[in-house]
């Protein structure tokens, strides 16, 4: 008789997710996980052939909900130079308000991104390359409507607005508070005015 999910696999993405994202891939146990999702060892065996390929799929879930869909909703904002404040506003207050200062999947995991897999290192890489790209077409867009000056060099501007936003996420687990992270994103908006 084949086996039959008794789960959602959505659901088993999401809490595996939230504990990766806590406590990163080697810190995290079988135990952990089987915990977490609430499902047996042979069903996350089953469905998701082990630890390695549950974090490479919550990993890419994250990506796709997290950034993403957030980057789509400021890109359809009018106005490039608000898109990016509100990026660095709502950085300030998700990191501030995490009760389990989590911090950011990606950003965690590219932090010890030498033992992972080159599909894990290709899903950071490209989640970064888009923040980066939203920054420069952000800038782009902007100095074409003249709201940013043209002295502004988009390319390494949005290198260094990217850089900034994980410093933000690293420093909001709770090394830094939020007026100390404010002054970060007040310094990162700056760059482009």
């Amino acid at each position: 008789m084949p086996w039959e999910k008794s789960f959602n696999e959505s659901d088993v993405l999401d809490n595996a997710m939230a504990v990766f994202a806590k406590k990163g891939y080697d810190s995290t146990s079988l135990a952990d996980l089987i915990e977490a999702t609430g499902i047996n060892k042979g069903s996350l065996y089953n469905a998701f052939k082990g630890k390695k390929d549950l974090f490479t799929q919550a990993l890419l879930r994250y990506d796709t909900q997290a950034r993403a869909g957030y980057l789509a909703e400021l890109e359809a904002m009018d106005d490039p130079k608000a898109a990016i404040k509100k990026f660095y506003t709502d950085l300030v207050t998700t990191s501030v308000e995490d009760p389990d200062k989590r911090g950011c999947f990606i950003v965690n995991t590219a932090g010890d991104i030498g033992g992972h897999s080159d599909e894990v290192k290709r899903i950071v890489v490209k989640s970064m390359e888009h923040v980066e790209a939203f920054f420069r077409r952000c800038i782009e867009v902007g100095q074409v409507r003249g709201d940013i000056p043209e002295s502004v060099d988009p390319q390494p501007t949005a290198k260094t607005l990217f850089s900034l936003m994980v410093a933000i996420r690293l420093l909001g687990r709770g090394a830094f508070d939020r007026p100390q992270l404010e002054i970060i994103a007040r310094q990162a908006v700056s760059l482009i005015e």
